[in-house]
């Protein structure tokens, strides 16, 4: 059995042939969400875009979420505020968070930055406390890397 970084590290290169030379941002974000989901079998796998004042949703794995997040809410919007990487090991205690799913218990929110600016975030939760560490923050900061 493989361990997570063995997985992160297997999917690597493959995330980059995905994401290199597709200037389409929608379907990288498709290809990766449903790479990383079916791969580890997150409870939820996906993206939301900077659009305007507020993260709006984009292409994901799992079930429905919500579709608009402000600027600064929960914790999607605290890492576009940020413009880093948020690990949430029990997102019930978490202000302010934001619950699209009671089966959701911890989450990872990963920016993804073109020109210095946040266009889009990665938003992975799972129905497991502690599930994220900076393991999954070096791995998915890499993969998404190439795609602002």
């Amino acid at each position: 059995m493989m361990t997570k970084e063995e997985k992160y590290q297997a999917l690597l290169p493959q995330i980059e042939g995905l994401v290199a030379g597709e200037p389409d941002l929608i379907a990288k974000m498709a290809n990766v969400a449903a790479l990383l989901h079916e791969e580890f079998g997150f409870w939820w796998t996906g993206f939301y875009r900077v659009v305007g004042d507020e993260l709006v949703l984009g292409p994901f794995q799992g079930p429905i979420a919500c579709i608009r997040i402000a600027y600064g809410r929960g914790v999607c919007g605290t890492a576009w505020q940020r413009g880093e990487t948020v690990i949430v090991p029990n997102v019930h205690e978490f202000p302010g968070h934001i619950a699209c799913s009671s089966a959701t218990n911890s989450e990872i929110v990963v920016p993804i930055v073109s020109g210095g600016t946040v266009i889009a975030v990665l938003d992975i939760d799972s129905t497991d406390y502690g599930t994220f560490d900076d393991t999954d923050r070096h791995y998915l900061e890499q993969m998404v890397k190439g795609m602002g």
